[in-house]
């Protein structure tokens, strides 16, 4: 590629100034950090384009044929045409023009056609060296691994391969490469190889080039040495050389070229509506999950771990009282974590709680709090099914620890849902081969073993949540995959309202049986839950739910303060069956019952009313441990604390009831341990922000102008109808308006600055950005992008034309 004189590109800042403004900007938005800062001119932005972090970054953008012809251009000459370049990848014909477009879009490529360069720092990350063989398995040139060899050794090679002896090393190495260049003439050479030696090339051709020896070869290993088809590159070890192995090769580059993404076969096809009622029943399960957790850690808080997280014990007890695996209870907690439903309390013995947030979302109607959830797993970074693996140190990683952010986690969930859809309605994919697609499509975002583990946890969770039904998208959820991960907020509300529809309006009712249970044949509105969860034992869960009443179930009622009568009362209305008998026997024996023992703090007392009752309990065998003594006829002193004094009376089967130092019974309301309000944990940023068109139109105007001071002459122009040497006088409405009219126009500015020591100045800039009282623009005086407080700028005019 040339210029407009017709003289060829030297630099990539040259070929960056031939781009046009729309080509700049979409480089800034695929290789965000180069905008941090805004290079102050073209120069300084393809200085930072080539640095090794930020090309590093750029190749992890490309797919895996993209990465192959970069790969392929790695180990070419340089400059490469095109035609040598598409020789190397044969059966890539078709898609290379839109691989090189790739990357060329991202400045790792310039060049036209015939003088293809790769910036040096991606052909050094692709080919590192003599010393380490390139992604294709391909060794050093000749000149490469030949580099110290004596002149006299060169010139035995050359007698040995059956060439002419020449002058000096140079035309002796390029007498080597003009031979293994030749295909023919190599093939003839070749041919006049011993078996063992042709074998051993063959062991070497596909990589790693590099062999062994011993300190005296054999004869096979000294027939290649002699004729350089192999070179020594240790005491011990021998290389093959590039050019050989290409011809080895058939001049391939590759073993394996991947041109075309891999198909992502449906492993089964289910009816829509058979998905679609799968993942809205799940849904509902989710959020049964979510809470189901959260009020067990109301009642017993579990502690945080010295090093941060769940401990392992905690873990599997919470998986335990939750019936789930512990990989499920891992992710539910880590969920919940990431909507802010869960944190730490702060306090000394710090434990994990529910935080106030927690109440107000199971006050939002289903839909509501089933976005929530999505809304927080979409972008979550923290990645549940690492937990109870090792990092790096060998370190356990717990549930709510350290160690479990993994920032590509988020693009890969984002793909894996859009991959769903593009299947068929009501496909399910393969597991394997949507690893295998993400593979191809970003081979250096992240480990084989991160991306497959990330894959599948991605496809278990989806379904665990109900965006998946039977292993399909389901209909209601192709709103994650409108758009981009920016307006995921957006889609995931979207995908709330088109999910409402499919669940079950709540029940306000049970079907009591004459066994001591009840049965809820589908989700109850949340009082009834409420009250039904205090006033009976959940036994079994599912499509319906099945309570059991008990003694110890109905006496936790009663301590709430609700009465005998209320209990009857609410049980028949909402039951569309009649009461059974045996329920309300249950129901009057423990009224009965309860609160005729009183126990309260001294070390810890019981009174009653009833002689006869305390009499009673002070003769049974099982009171011994408490070690009651009668104070009065109606109180007994125990010594043991109140808790313990009131469980084992429960177990002794009699009611008591706790009462306070007034004398007042004390009702037992259900635990809410709360933490102080928190927000929600924020997921790693995976690098610099995406830019916004706005920003991306500031920093290109910026880099123009800054590119046109460093190469053009210039002096600032004086301003119009004002002295020279005088700062500029404006009012600060009128100075606001002009430099908003110079963010519009790209025009400079001459202002005048005070500085924080009150030192004035004049300056020539080009406003880029002005907003919270700052301006943001390129300085033609300093020669560098500044922000300049406006209550600091006197005044500012616009440059005069001469």
């Amino acid at each position: 590629m040339t210029s407009e004189t017709g003289v060829p590109r030297r630099t990539l800042a040259d070929e960056l100034r031939s781009w046009p403004d729309e080509r700049l900007a979409e480089l800034l938005r695929v290789r965000p950090d180069l905008l941090s800062p805004v290079p102050a001119d073209l120069t300084q932005l393809a200085t930072r384009a080539g640095t090794r972090a930020s090309v590093s970054r750029a190749l992890e953008g490309l797919d895996q044929f993209a990465l192959q012809a970069a790969q392929a251009l790695a180990v070419a000459p340089d400059p490469c045409p095109v035609e040598v370049l598409a020789a190397l990848l044969p059966g890539g014909a078709e898609r290379l023009p839109e691989a090189l477009r790739a990357l060329r879009a991202r400045a790792v490529l310039w060049g036209g056609d015939d003088r293809l360069r790769l910036v040096r720092t991606a052909r050094e990350v692709l080919a590192p060296g003599p010393s380490q063989p390139s992604a294709t398995g391909l060794g050093p040139s000749l000149s490469e691994a030949a580099a110290g060899m004596s002149p006299a050794r060169l010139q035995e090679i050359l007698a040995d391969a059956g060439l002419p002896a020449t002058a000096d090393p140079v035309s002796a190495l390029a007498a080597l490469r003009e031979l293994f260049t030749d295909r023919s003439r190599l093939a003839d050479l070749l041919e006049q190889a011993p078996a063992a030696a042709t074998a051993m090339l063959e062991k070497l051709v596909w990589g790693p080039p590099y062999g062994e020896v011993s300190t005296t070869p054999s004869a096979p290993v000294r027939w290649l040495l002699d004729r350089a088809l192999l070179l020594r590159s240790g005491p011990r070890t021998v290389v093959l050389p590039r050019e050989v192995a290409l011809h080895l090769r058939d001049g391939r580059a590759h073993r394996r070229l991947e041109p075309t993404p891999p198909e992502v076969p449906v492993r089964r096809e289910f009816p829509t509506a058979s998905v679609d009622a799968a993942a809205a029943g799940q849904a509902l399960a989710s959020l049964t999950a979510v809470e189901e957790l959260l009020k067990e850690w109301s009642r017993s808080a579990p502690p945080v771990l010295r090093a941060g997280g769940l401990g392992v014990r905690e873990l599997a007890r919470t998986a335990s009282a939750l019936e789930l695996a512990e990989s499920q209870a891992a992710f539910w907690i880590e969920l919940a974590y990431a909507v802010g439903l869960v944190a730490s309390d702060g306090e000394a013995d710090e434990r994990y709680a529910p935080t106030p947030y927690y109440d107000e979302w199971r006050d939002l109607p289903e839909s509501r709090r089933w976005a929530a959830l999505v809304a927080a797993w979409l972008p979550a970074t923290r990645v549940a099914a690492l937990v109870g693996g090792r990092d790096a140190k060998g370190r356990t990683l717990a549930a709510l620890g350290p160690g479990l952010d993994r920032t590509a986690a988020p693009t890969f969930r984002h793909r894996v849902l859009t991959l769903l859809a593009e299947l068929p309605a009501g496909a399910a994919p393969d597991v394997e081969a949507v690893a295998e697609r993400l593979r191809w499509e970003r081979p250096l975002r992240a480990s084989d073993q991160l991306r497959q583990r990330v894959c599948a946890a991605t496809l278990a969770e989806a379904e665990l949540l109900g965006v998946t039904g039977r292993g399909a998208l389901a209909s209601f959820a192709r709103a994650l995959t409108a758009g981009d991960r920016r307006q995921a907020l957006t889609d995931v509300e979207k995908a709330a309202a088109a999910l409402d529809p499919l669940l079950p309006e709540p029940l306000d009712h049970v079907l009591l049986q004459a066994d001591l249970t009840a049965v809820a044949p589908g989700p109850l509105r949340r009082p009834l839950a409420e009250t039904l969860e205090v006033l009976a034992e959940v036994e079994s869960k599912g499509g319906a739910t099945v309570y059991r009443f008990t003694s110890g179930s109905v006496r936790r009622a009663l301590d709430t303060g609700r009465t005998a009568a209320e209990l009857h009362n609410f049980l028949a209305a909402h039951s569309r069956t009649p009461v059974p008998q045996p329920l309300a026997y249950l129901v009057d024996d423990v009224a009965r019952k309860h609160g005729r023992l009183r126990v309260g703090a001294a070390s810890a007392y019981v009174r009653c009313e009833d002689d006869a009752l305390l009499n009673e309990v002070l003769a049974d065998r099982r009171s011994e441990p408490l070690r009651l003594r009668l104070l009065a006829p109606t109180v007994l002193a125990a010594q043991a604390e109140p808790a313990v004094l009131l469980a084992r009376l429960r177990e002794m089967g009699y009611a008591p009831a706790a009462e306070s130092a007034t004398g007042e019974v004390v009702l037992a309301g259900p635990a809410g341990h709360r933490t102080p309000p928190r927000s929600a944990p924020e997921p790693v940023p995976d690098g610099p922000p995406r830019p916004d068109a706005r920003l991306l139109t500031a920093a290109v105007r910026a880099i123009r102008a800054g590119d046109l001071a460093a190469t053009t002459p210039h002096r600032p122009k004086a301003p119009r109808q004002t002295p020279t040497g005088e700062l500029p006088r404006t009012t600060s409405a009128d100075t606001l308006a002009t430099m908003q009219s110079a963010v519009l126009t790209g025009d400079a500015v001459w202002i005048g600055y005070v500085n924080a020591d009150g030192a004035a100045s004049q300056r020539v800039i080009a406003p880029i950005r002005v907003e919270g009282g700052f301006v943001t623009a390129y300085d033609h005086t300093a020669d560098e992008v500044r922000t300049y407080p406006l209550h600091r700028v006197t005044g500012a005019a616009e440059i005069t034309e001469e």
